[in-house]
């Protein structure tokens, strides 16, 4: 740990990728909490594939490809819940059919970029020491836009999240509240894709939130303590890598994965204990 305080002081690759951590983990902690109430877990899963066709299209045409991902985003959130509004489609069949639909669609458009550079592929795993700074300010405004939304509609999202026919009762606009959610989902993916990459999305979403969700009473308990965990699981998880010369992103879930699957341990001894 010494020798990555120490690297820390010198490397602003190392600044940079520690400041990604930390803002991934504001929008983590927060969405997270929202999702796992919702159940929509696996809907950040289809979505981060999804995103795929987009940087790969954003690729193709010279643009940046954490812009393709986020159009991406919050085009296959927006058809995901209106499909599932008006069609009454089931969201499992929908994510399946983005989720491949959308990694295609982005392997062949890089497949036919001229010049087809092979670190894009790291979008898949992350790459957090590869983190820009105008990547940094990205991330930044997707964490300012979730917080001013969470902040406007969070009494309205709570009721959708927890009783529907409810909110519905009240007059409250459940359908654009509920696809609003969708785009909070869509911008979170975003935020994190620099971090774990598409295909660990969705583990960072659940993990902190599942163990948030062990000790708080509240929603509001729950994503600041899912947020502090997410801050202590990237940067734990960024820490160790370095020090042991390990992929950031696995090494990040790895580490969620068996704090979380601890407390299972524990939580269940203890219920068990006479």
């Amino acid at each position: 740990m010494s020798g990555f305080l120490s690297a820390l002081l010198h490397y602003p690759f190392l600044q940079h990728a520690l400041a990604a951590c930390l803002l991934a983990s504001l929008g983590c902690g927060i969405m997270g909490s929202y999702t796992y109430v919702k159940r929509i877990t696996f809907l950040a899963g289809g979505i981060s594939h999804a995103v795929l066709g987009g940087m790969g299209i954003a690729w193709f045409l010279g643009g940046a490809p954490l812009v393709g991902a986020l159009a991406a985003a919050v085009v296959a959130a927006l058809l995901i819940g209106w499909i599932h509004l008006h069609r009454q489609q089931h969201e499992d069949t929908l994510i399946g059919a983005f989720w491949s639909v959308g990694m295609a669609l982005g392997i062949l458009f890089i497949s036919k970029t001229p010049g087809y550079d092979q670190d894009l592929m790291s979008y898949l795993f992350g790459n957090v020491l590869m983190v820009t700074p105008d990547e940094l300010l990205l991330m930044g405004g997707l964490d300012a836009v979730i917080l001013a939304l969470v902040v406007r509609f969070h009494k309205e999202l709570l009721a959708v999240c927890f009783d529907t026919e409810f909110a519905r009762l009240r007059g409250l606009p459940v359908q654009g509240l509920y696809l609003l959610l969708l785009v909070m989902v869509a911008l979170t993916v975003v935020l994190l894709i620099q971090v774990v990459g598409l295909i660990l999305v969705i583990a960072l979403l659940t993990l902190p939130a599942g163990i948030a969700r062990m000790y708080a009473r509240t929603l509001a308990g729950m994503m600041v303590r899912a947020t502090l965990l997410g801050a202590l699981f990237t940067t734990g998880g960024l820490a160790l890598s370095y020090a042991t010369d390990l992929p950031t992103g696995a090494t990040i879930i790895l580490l969620a994965g068996l704090a979380y699957g601890s407390l299972l341990f524990w939580h269940g001894r203890h219920r068990a204990a006479p």
